[in-house]
């Protein structure tokens, strides 16, 4: 798998942390925990981009792609199509999952109303960010269940408690 991971320039995001590993493990923990856990694994590869900006640039581009006004957690923009993720282990050019942007500012104070860590939270909008490149949504309830069970699993892989787990 191709990871290319971008951090914002202005410093936002500690550059004591290891961003670029983290996004990695979310990224592979949730190819491994999809209905594609082949994606990467044979003669075509996958590749994906992380960025982790601040909530300016997040804002914007929510609201230039989503019509809303306001910063976000996380944004997917996905580029494969269900019938390239489908047929991922027939040789071929690589295979562009499509691009993730997390705003630092909402995350970190999603964090902080948690009280996990940033790094934690982080993995979770990866893994969840990954799964929509992937093509789950969580439009409905059935979609939404299912979703979360991966977040989960996926976590898991990476020895991430699970994030719903007081909601319940």
């Amino acid at each position: 798998m191709t990871l290319d991971i971008a951090i914002d320039a202005d410093g936002e995001w500690d550059s004591s942390t290891g961003w670029a590993e983290l996004a990695r493990s979310a990224a592979t923990a949730a190819i491994a925990e999809s209905a594609f856990p082949q994606l990467g694994q044979g003669e075509r590869p996958v590749e994906l981009s992380i960025r982790l900006a601040g909530d300016a640039e997040v804002h914007s581009l929510n609201a230039e792609w989503r019509g809303k006004d306001k910063p976000t957690n996380v944004l997917s923009f996905p580029m494969a199509e269900a019938d390239d993720l489908q047929e991922s282990d027939v040789p071929g050019p690589e295979l562009m999952l499509g691009d993730i942007i997390l705003a630092h500012g909402v995350c970190e104070r999603e964090a902080a109303d948690k009280a996990i860590p940033l790094d934690h939270h982080a993995a979770h909008l990866m893994v969840h960010g990954t799964l929509h490149l992937l093509g789950y949504d969580h439009m409905d309830d059935q979609g939404a269940a299912d979703m979360e069970a991966r977040e989960i699993r996926a976590l898991a892989r990476m020895g991430i408690s699970d994030p719903y787990a007081e909601d319940r």
